[in-house]
């Protein structure tokens, strides 16, 4: 799993008939810092996240593990919403 945030969308009308109804959305790897370490991915949604929302991730064959994503050509997804990271016993990043 990765932390990463939700930077953006992605909107595509015509997609394999397994995607259909799919939301995707444009992630980025951060640190425990909430600092901006990755390049820009597209994960399937399966939590209902939002723009600059704090995520956990799955990627490669455990990108296939969720009901939503089962035996669909999915290679990230967003399986969590992050609400607190503590780090050595510091809140590094806290929903708000």
């Amino acid at each position: 799993m990765l932390i990463a945030r939700v930077v953006g969308d992605v909107v595509a009308t015509i997609k394999d008939e397994k995607m259909t109804g799919r939301k995707l959305l444009i992630v980025r790897e951060v640190s425990v810092q909430n600092e901006l370490v990755g390049k820009p991915i597209v994960a399937v949604d399966t939590v209902d996240a939002g723009i600059d929302d704090v995520v956990l991730i799955a990627q490669g064959s455990s990108a296939r593990q969720t009901a939503m994503t089962k035996e669909s050509p999915t290679d990230a997804v967003i399986m969590a919403i992050v609400d607190t990271l503590e780090m050595e016993g510091k809140t590094t990043f806290r929903k708000s």
